[in-house]
């Protein structure tokens, strides 16, 4: 296989699991982007913007728009740090209540883009990405 295709291939599955998970997420008013924000808070905590678009590699102005819906929705909440430039993020109660839901339309879409792969095959695919992301920071 040449790197043409393995990377057009990884462009493919990318592009057809965010478009499978913006269906899930469509019933909420959610689209993939703004579930990453939401799940990295739920599980690491309050972060800064800047925190945020290291984290999830998103560059600053797509991340400020993805935070601005997410404050219209009232799922998240901006709170001054240290110095005017900086905002930590963190969920509202709101966000927290619905989070279950969100996280099992989540799963339910995961389950059925793994369904026809073994157990085996899906935790080598978690391990090469894993070691190829560890190699890439």
């Amino acid at each position: 296989m040449t790197n043409h295709a393995l990377f057009h291939t990884l462009h493919q599955l990318s592009r057809q699991t965010t478009n499978s998970l913006n269906e899930a997420l469509k019933p909420y008013g959610l689209y993939s982007a703004q579930w990453s924000v939401l799940f990295v808070l739920h599980t690491k905590g309050s972060l800064t913007q800047k925190e945020l678009s290291d984290y999830l590699f998103v560059e600053a102005p797509p991340m400020t728009r993805t935070i601005q819906r997410l404050v219209k929705q009232g799922y998240v909440r901006q709170i001054p740090g240290k110095d005017k430039r900086e905002k930590y993020i963190q969920l509202t109660e709101e966000a927290l209540k619905e989070f279950p839901k969100w996280e099992h339309a989540v799963s339910e879409c995961n389950h059925e883009l793994l369904k026809k792969f073994s157990e085996d095959s899906q935790q080598e695919l978690v391990k090469l990405q894993s070691d190829w992301l560890k190699q890439l920071l």
